[in-house]
């Protein structure tokens, strides 16, 4: 029995069970509201599992379930080595949003990470600490910045409200994910003009980690045929 786990309410939810209704197979729940039972119909040997989003990425790489439904920014920034573990096997085109660097609309003179990086240096000298960037993407943004060779700033992790960061006083800087800007407009935040640092969206991932008995694989290519998704060799 191939095991798909699917994020458990919202939105994502919603387009999850719509990109696979298009496509002959529908995702359903099958209890009540809080009982997160659900069933598939349109494929046999099929199990639906609801989780989190955040939860997804770690049942893949436990390979307690076979394919999973998330952020590719969750799975990148969760899964260590990611493309080692699971598979991309098909972009889903919805749940957009970028991870992007942020800094005051009040600083004219910083624009790109060039400037990011002087100014990280200037603020360590003049106030004998790093530059604090609020942020709960700690490996994506840290690898972002070694590569481009930003220095002299501490990643402050942030669960919630991270645009909040900087007028609170608590990070001179962001990482975060934003879709339309509006928050960090409201909050006199600007984007720096080369500081994408990935573009997300929901994804259909494959768990290398799994189980993948015989039959288990026939249901994938059975799967991956209604799909219309190229699935590789287990």
């Amino acid at each position: 029995m191939i095991k798909i786990g699917v994020p458990s309410k919202g939105r994502l939810m919603e387009k999850t069970f719509d990109w696979f209704g298009a496509r002959g197979i529908t995702l359903r729940l099958a209890g009540a509201e809080r009982e997160y039972a659900a069933a598939v119909d349109g494929v046999e040997g099929v199990e639906l599992v609801l989780l989190s989003a955040g939860e997804i990425p770690r049942e893949l790489a436990a390979g307690r379930i076979h394919l999973g439904v998330t952020g590719s920014d969750l799975v990148r920034e969760k899964l260590a080595d990611w493309s080692r573990q699971v598979t991309e096997l098909a972009p889903l085109g919805f749940g957009h949003a970028d991870l992007i660097l942020a800094v005051p609309v009040a600083w004219i003179d910083v624009d790109t990470l060039d400037d990011l990086d002087a100014a990280a240096a200037a603020f360590r000298a003049t106030h004998g600490f790093r530059l604090r960037i609020a942020t709960k993407y700690h490996r994506l943004v840290r690898d972002f910045l070694t590569s481009h060779g930003v220095a002299d700033y501490q990643l402050i992790d942030s669960q919630g409200a991270t645009e909040g960061t900087v007028k609170n006083l608590t990070a001179e800087a962001i990482a975060d994910i934003t879709s339309s800007g509006e928050t960090l407009r409201a909050n006199h935040l600007k984007i720096l003009s080369d500081a994408l640092i990935h573009s997300s969206q929901a994804v259909l991932f494959l768990s290398h980690a799994a189980d993948w008995s015989d039959a288990d694989r026939a249901t994938l290519a059975a799967l991956g045929d209604k799909l219309n998704v190229t699935v590789p060799k287990t």
